[in-house]
């Protein structure tokens, strides 16, 4: 079987940007796609950051402008990882260059950016576009959303999905861009966390209608690097509690995401209660899925499923063996070029990446949640 070779340029070479090549370095540990991505050029403005590209096999090409990246005809695809207050800048440029997008959330730094993104993408109906959010590939979020497609909870009762880290309660914790709104946006631990919470909820279709919220900032400066300290004005911590409807009854949808959130590393949570049936998840315990099915009279009883290795895309991986961050990544990647190269009819397994219409959803919610906070009511979204 011919393998159609995507040549992809990166955009912002740091952390992500590893993750991403990496991804592509090991494709082979997935089953025939049809398909692969090749790095063929990275951009970014750090000559250091750069130099970690020089592993790669065939070798890239490093820039340090990338409109020198999206002037080459050989890349077909670009990777996005750079400061939020550039996704617009940059997304437009990429597709009014022609080129198909995978973009780091929350794809604009505010309401207004996404929606110019959004205008862009309107104008290139030949390109892909998609949001990055990795976590529902974990094989424990491809089980909650095929439970959910079942519809297997009968009535919904309650949603709740959150996203948590801890590692800023440290107040010595030196200051960086997601935590200064010039660079990060005013949505704070929102913009930065805040698709991975509403991705599965967005994709059941459970759009809340109206948002009371309660924003944290808790740590107001941190230190600069260079002996003196920085205002520290982003959000850390965000709870929003929304009412959302699923076949004509609504039901409380609670969203958390937070910087400040004691013992969690990048936790995912996202637990659905319904009249028929529950379902659990966290990637604290990444091996672990607990369900209950219920049926009146019956005894309540939730029940542990053990998970293994296998996701959306199989892999070479023994099914026994355990799954993590950078399997949820390749996974990400693999449905990106899957629909890229065969088109969302053709893909080998339903599950898209995250749409720049979720995207979009999740803007019209941060703006709403701030709107609540500021004014201490519930506020009505739009539409």
């Amino acid at each position: 079987m011919t393998e159609r070779l995507v040549a992809i340029g990166i955009v912002g070479g740091g952390l992500m940007g590893r993750e991403a090549a990496s991804a592509a370095a090991r494709w082979l540990h997935l089953a025939d796609l049809g398909a692969r991505p090749e790095i063929v050029s990275v951009c970014d403005p750090n000559p250091e950051v750069l130099a970690w590209y020089e592993r790669l096999r065939p070798a890239p090409r490093l820039v340090s402008d990338y409109h020198e990246l999206l002037a080459d005809d050989t890349v077909e695809a670009v990777y996005v990882a750079v400061p939020h207050y550039l996704h617009e800048e940059v997304y437009v440029a990429c597709l009014d260059a022609g080129k198909h997008l995978l973009g780091e959330k929350p794809f604009g730094v505010d309401l207004p950016a996404n929606k110019t993104i959004n205008q862009a993408i309107a104008a290139h109906p030949e390109l892909l576009a998609r949001c990055s959010s990795e976590f529902p590939f974990f094989p424990g979020g491809q089980e909650v959303a095929r439970w959910i497609a079942e519809r297997r909870f009968g009535r919904v009762l309650e949603v709740r999905s959150l996203f948590l880290h801890s590692s800023d309660l440290d107040p010595e914790k030196p200051i960086n861009w997601k935590r200064q709104a010039r660079f990060n946006g005013e949505y704070g631990c929102m913009g930065d966390l805040g698709l991975h919470a509403v991705h599965l909820p967005f994709r059941a279709g459970w759009i809340p209608r109206n948002v009371r919220a309660v924003l944290s900032d808790v740590v107001p400066e941190r230190p600069d690097g260079m002996g003196g300290v920085s205002a520290c004005d982003t959000w850390d911590n965000a709870v929003l509690l929304c009412e959302a409807e699923d076949d004509d009854h609504s039901f409380p949808l609670r969203i958390e995401t937070k910087r400040i959130a004691p013992g969690e590393t990048n936790t995912w949570v996202i637990e659905v209660d319904g009249t028929a049936g529950s379902i659990a998840y966290t990637t604290k315990y990444p091996k672990t899925l607990r369900l209950m099915a219920y049926e009146p009279g019956s005894t309540q009883s939730w029940h542990v499923l053990e998970l293994g290795s296998q996701s959306a895309y199989p892999t070479i991986t023994g099914s026994i063996f355990e799954f993590g961050f950078s399997d949820g990544v390749l996974q990400m990647w693999a449905a990106f070029i899957d629909e890229l190269a065969h088109g969302r009819d053709g893909m080998r397994q339903p599950f898209h990446c995250a749409t720049p219409e979720e995207a979009a959803w999740s803007h019209e919610l941060f703006t709403a949640a701030l709107e609540s906070h500021r004014t201490g009511a519930v506020v009505k979204m739009a539409g």
